[in-house]
This record gives structure tokens, sequence and C-alpha cells, in this order.
């Protein structure tokens, strides 16, 4: 067994030349809103979920964007609404959030 059950990672790349980046939509605040959400959820802990921010993931025309592993599902998001469904149907529950799942 792994030690979380689910690693996550966002991209919070941001490009100084001021092209297209998921910075450009606010990831590191993102990633802070979902970690503190999972944080209150009381599943970011060990054996359960991992929130990282990533370096750029080669998706900047897709962003902003995170990957669940060990599953490997991408997914884009807008707001914190999105980020809502994420924790609430694919960390807790299991269940792909397909409206927002990229292409692998």
């Amino acid at each position: 067994m792994s030690y979380y059950s689910k690693h996550l990672f966002m991209c919070t790349n941001d490009r100084e030349d001021g092209s297209n980046c998921c910075q450009r939509s606010n990831a590191r605040e993102m990633r802070k809103y979902m970690k503190n959400k999972c944080k209150d959820l009381g599943i970011h802990n060990a054996g359960q979920v991992r929130i990282n921010s990533g370096g750029c993931m080669g998706r900047c025309g897709q962003g902003p964007v995170l990957v669940i592993y060990p599953e490997g599902i991408w997914y884009t998001f807008k707001n914190e609404a999105d980020l809502d469904e994420i924790i609430a149907q694919h960390l807790v529950n299991g269940n792909v959030v397909k409206r927002l799942q990229l292409p692998s």
C-alpha cells in the first residue's frame, strides 16, 4: 500500500514571458483552497489524500490542470465549485468527474 491513497498534483507554474500558464488562472490560490478544504474534511493525511504543487505539466492550453494518482486522471477547473466537485466526487467517493476530465 502506498503512503497516500490519492496523490494530487496541481500545476502552479507561472511563465515569466506572460504566455499562457496555469497561474494566470490563480492556480496557487486554487491549490491552497483545495488543500484547506481537504484538511477541513479530514482527508488530507497519511493513508488518505496529499495535494502538492507541480511545475509545468505541458498542458498550458487546457489549464489550469491537476492530475490525481494512482489513477492518472487529469482535470481542468474554472473555480472553487469545480474543485468542490472533484473533492466530493473523486477524492471522497471515488467517481471520476467526466465533465472536468481531460484526456490522459
